[in-house]
């Protein structure tokens, strides 16, 4: 199923940002909406980045969270510059990010869409693309409209 009908919103943004935290917080207020604000987001996004890092490596992270106010996924789509240390396995500092808030009750659909984002991010290509997009709005288009498969991709 296409991201785009899988999450009720998918924002994009290039970002200047000191640190993960300044990272997470910008993206929770990008997440926010009218059923879930800022602050809980946030407080969701930086829980989970405790457990561990969500860096995937290639300069990829996937910071996700869950709201017991939301009822259905948003996203939003980073690029880091410069790129920002997230504590990767592979030692490299990461420039795209998706970050995600998802309802409390989506344990099956947070973890499909999960598989999906790091299939999609383990193409080299899609990844180039994103890095060399113009702006905001063509990353996002290129996350919608991306082949699901890595390899139609290459």
């Amino acid at each position: 199923m296409p991201l785009a009908d899988q999450l009720a919103e998918v924002r994009a943004s290039v970002l200047k940002a000191a640190d993960r935290d300044a990272v997470l917080e910008v993206a929770a207020g990008l997440l926010a909406c009218r059923q879930a604000g800022a602050d809980e987001l946030r407080d969701s996004l930086q829980a989970r980045e405790r457990l561990g890092s969500t860096a995937i490596g290639h300069g990829i992270a996937i910071p996700h969270g869950r709201s017991p106010s939301l009822d259905a996924p948003r996203g939003v789509l980073l690029r880091l510059e410069p790129p920002v240390d997230f504590d990767a396995d592979d030692g490299q500092p990461v420039d795209l990010v998706f970050a995600m808030a998802v309802p409390d009750h989506y344990t099956h659909q947070h973890l499909m869409l999960l598989s999906e984002l790091a299939e999609r991010f383990s193409n080299e290509r899609f990844r180039a693309a994103l890095r060399a997009a113009p702006d905001a709005p063509r990353m996002r288009k290129l996350l919608l409209d991306e082949p699901h498969s890595p390899k139609a991709a290459a």
